[in-house]
């Protein structure tokens, strides 16, 4: 199965997003007793549009940035070296106590501790994002996009983001193009707003062609039944996963690919990985195979960027969630949250285990 794309498109991919920076402890080691720090950019929603960017393929980021600020500096320059073009306003910060970018503190983790993640986001610019900074037409219609990716996380960030994403997905589906949605359930956003939120998760996956979610994403932003939460004896699961997105393709029809991601964790440096995929009347199954994690943060981005990229690129479905699965794997060898594949063979080496020196 294929998914028709716009063919006279200038983007590839567009992603619109709130950018942040990760502060992580060198070598592993837990915040609380750590004194020097790695800082890189990070955003979940450029994390998957890596994959694209780092393969060659014309990415967009929507998002804001805090004016005369060093750090949207960092993050401009560091879009720039992922070959991915952006666009937004500029905010005043409004003085010391104003807006600013997000700042994610998280280790790794090592062995039996686990990783843990600290979200500081205190006057995140990127609450503001808003339709009216950006014009949608031009953007949609002149320019021209195949596939807008649209995550939970910006979609739940402040009432003005929903509407954004709201405003996003109705441009995309009047120009014609694809909407992946990554359901991205997160309880702290979601805290006073679950009626609300509800509601417009619905409408977005209503609109979308690709959606995107683990057992607990369908379930508590959706409200469709599934297995229980918590990553054990995945394998043994696959058919309740398969029952959950059987009731995700009746709640939303006009949906063509539904995936889900699966994760065992027996430690913080060995995991098992699989997903599934539908794509129409065709089911592809990865059953759970153990890699090595050096840092996971990212990982189910990357499968993600993987699974769109591959989308984008034309190729029949089984190699969709063959690719998102290796990428999803190899993000995992990274210290920053994004996945930089050099090339297609390096993925494809990942998939079929060859971890051998090429030279």
């Amino acid at each position: 199965m294929g998914i028709k794309l716009r063919e006279d498109a200038k983007y590839a991919l567009v992603v619109p997003t709130s950018m942040g920076v990760r502060l992580s402890p060198l070598h592993g080691q837990p915040v609380h007793s750590s004194d020097t720090f790695l800082m890189h950019v990070t955003s979940a929603e450029t994390n998957v549009a890596s994959v694209s960017s780092y393969l060659g393929l014309p990415v967009k980021v929507l998002t804001t940035f805090v004016q005369g600020s060093p750090i949207a500096q960092i993050i401009k320059n560091n879009l720039r070296s992922r070959n991915m073009e952006y666009e937004g306003p500029e905010v005043p910060q409004g003085g010391p106590w104003g807006y600013r970018h997000q700042f994610n503190i998280a280790d790794s983790g090592y062995g039996l501790r686990g990783p843990r993640v600290y979200n500081d986001r205190a006057g995140e610019v990127g609450r503001t994002l808003n339709a009216k900074d950006f014009d949608l037409e031009r953007i949609f219609r002149q320019e021209g996009v195949q596939i807008v990716h649209i995550s939970g996380l910006i979609a739940a960030l402040s009432p003005e983001t929903s509407v954004f994403c709201l405003e996003l997905a109705r441009a995309a589906k009047k120009y014609g193009t694809r909407i992946s949605f990554d359901l991205n359930y997160r309880a702290s956003f979601w805290e006073n707003r679950k009626e609300e939120l509800r509601k417009v998760f619905t409408e977005i996956a209503g609109l979308a062609d690709i959606l995107i979610g683990n057992e607990e994403d369908f379930q508590l932003a959706l409200g469709l039944a599934g297995p229980e939460a918590g990553g054990k004896d995945l394998a043994a699961k696959v058919e309740s996963f398969k029952e959950m997105i059987g009731r995700a393709k009746k709640a939303f029809p006009q949906t063509s690919v539904f995936a889900n991601t699966l994760r065992e964790v027996i430690s913080v440096n060995s995991h098992l990985w699989g997903a599934i995929l539908s794509a129409g009347e065709n089911w592809h199954v990865v059953e759970p195979r153990p890699i090595t994690v050096l840092d996971r943060i990212g990982g189910g981005d990357a499968f993600v960027g993987g699974l769109l990229y591959s989308i984008l690129r034309g190729w029949e479905s089984e190699k969709w969630v063959q690719f998102a699965w290796a990428t999803g794997a190899m993000a995992t060898t990274f210290l920053t949250d994004y996945v930089q594949p050099a090339d297609e063979e390096q993925v494809w080496s990942i998939w079929e285990g060859n971890a051998r020196v090429k030279r």
